[in-house]
């Protein structure tokens, strides 16, 4: 029975399992239930479970929720059946865990992927929407799986039952990476850093859609990727009663408004495209009072990390420039970040001459541009660095509605297809000679 025959036994299974996770969605550093599922099932399996501080540097985390949202979910979680005994080892909400295999044959060092979290996305509850009609909708009022995360986490777990089914086949190690935190960019810097992949001689990631590509099609690599910054200003004048004595206030508002309309006025950069939004300006209380307090939120993006620290460097030299054009303090702080990145060609290549004669896909592409940003592009930048080679693909399937909206779903079959895929590329990968 080879790997396609073999995952196509186990769709039920996968379906209940992806479904389970759709049901119970964790944002960033929330991720306790999920994690607790993967983490049973990869010792089930017989891989060496890291979880915590062994494979996330808490220093590079983002976005942290404070320690009263952390015990909140994580009450949650062990309310919804997560081993208590592994969410003690998640305090602080350091999610996510790598499951690692050595095999008997000596051979190369291969690592996945698979993001895990959801997003702050109210589910659609009409009948239209599959989830809800079937019963399967998120149980966490505005908490959705509405990106496919749901999905990787359940492929990564079926390419782990697969690879351990066969181990006879595999050589060198296998470690498989669940990260927390993709959304908002938030997570993966984290798990890089703590050097998880520094002896990686092949990676493989990827993304359910995010193409035009509907049912049996795979793209092998990818690229285009850009670098990004997501940034919080806040600006802290003094109030004052606007009528009476407007002349001893410091307005938050406007250099708030000010920095807003200056960072659209950024050149862009002779070296590719660059990017930058304002997405959120809050600021005042009434009318009649001098606004003490202004908030923008935005981002910068590049095509390379150059460009786009150029970007987010000329940015904050904007909103420091208004913030002493009105007299007030300014605090820039980072909410999340990702480099840029390409696949590797050769290695892109290579899955395409493997996967392109199999005849298991309608439609197989060798590469595609992507827009956005990704935060696993870490990943394959210091898998790049040290030596190896990286690639991020995209899983073909049919979407009810574009990633991020409320009514997102997909076609279920892309699951068997994908881990068998990708069990397949850990096989040839890990026992390729010099």
């Amino acid at each position: 029975m080879n790997y396609y025959e073999e995952a196509m036994g186990m769709k039920e299974e996968l379906i209940h399992q992806r479904r389970d996770f759709h049901a119970h969605p964790e944002t960033a550093w929330t991720e306790f239930r999920t994690t607790s599922i993967i983490a049973t099932e990869l010792e089930k399996l017989g891989y060496e479970v890291k979880m915590g501080s062994e494979v996330l540097d808490d220093s590079a985390r983002m976005l942290v929720p404070d320690e009263k949202t952390l015990k909140q979910c994580a009450q949650r979680a062990i309310k919804e059946g997560a081993n208590p005994v592994l969410v003690d080892r998640m305090k602080g909400g350091m999610t996510g865990c790598v499951g690692i295999m050595h095999f008997a044959k000596p051979g190369k060092t291969v690592a996945l992927r698979f993001d895990i979290d959801s997003l702050f996305v109210a589910e659609d509850p009409a009948p239209s929407h599959r989830p809800s009609a079937l019963g399967f909708q998120s149980c966490h009022p505005g908490l959705m799986h509405a990106c496919g995360h749901d999905g990787h986490a359940t492929i990564g777990l079926a390419v782990a039952r697969l690879v351990a089914a066969h181990k006879d086949r595999m050589a060198g190690t296998l470690k498989i990476c669940f990260q927390p935190g993709e959304e908002g960019v938030v997570g993966a810097k984290s798990m890089v850093q703590s050097g998880i992949v520094d002896d990686v001689d092949y990676f493989i990631s990827g993304h359910i859609g995010l193409g035009d590509y509907n049912d049996g099609s795979l793209v092998c690599m990818t690229k285009g990727f850009l670098a990004t910054d997501k940034l919080d200003a806040e600006f802290s004048g003094v109030p004052s009663h606007a009528g009476a004595e407007p002349e001893k206030g410091k307005n938050a508002l406007l250099a708030a408004a000010q920095a807003a309309i200056s960072l659209h006025t950024i050149s862009r950069h002779s070296g590719g495209s660059s990017r930058i939004n304002v997405g959120v300006l809050e600021a005042g209380t009434g009318r009649n009072v001098v606004p003490a307090n202004g908030l923008i939120k935005f981002e910068t993006r590049g095509e390379t990390a150059e460009i786009n620290d150029f970007m987010a460097k000329e940015a904050k030299r904007m909103c420091r420039a208004a913030a002493m054009l009105y007299d007030v303090d300014v605090k820039i702080t980072p909410r999340g970040s990702a480099t840029s990145s390409n696949s590797s060609r050769e290695m892109g290549e290579e899955i395409y001459s493997l996967v392109e004669p199999l005849n298991v896909y309608q439609h197989v592409v060798k590469e595609q541009k992507v827009s956005g940003s990704e935060d696993c592009c870490y990943f394959m930048s210091r898998v790049q660095e040290h030596g190896g080679q990286a690639v991020y693909m995209l899983y073909g399937t049919k979407e009810a509605a574009g990633h991020h909206q409320s009514d997102f779903d997909f076609n279920e079959d892309v699951l068997p297809r994908t881990a068998a895929t990708i069990a397949m590329l850990v096989e040839h990968f890990g026992n390729k000679e010099e």
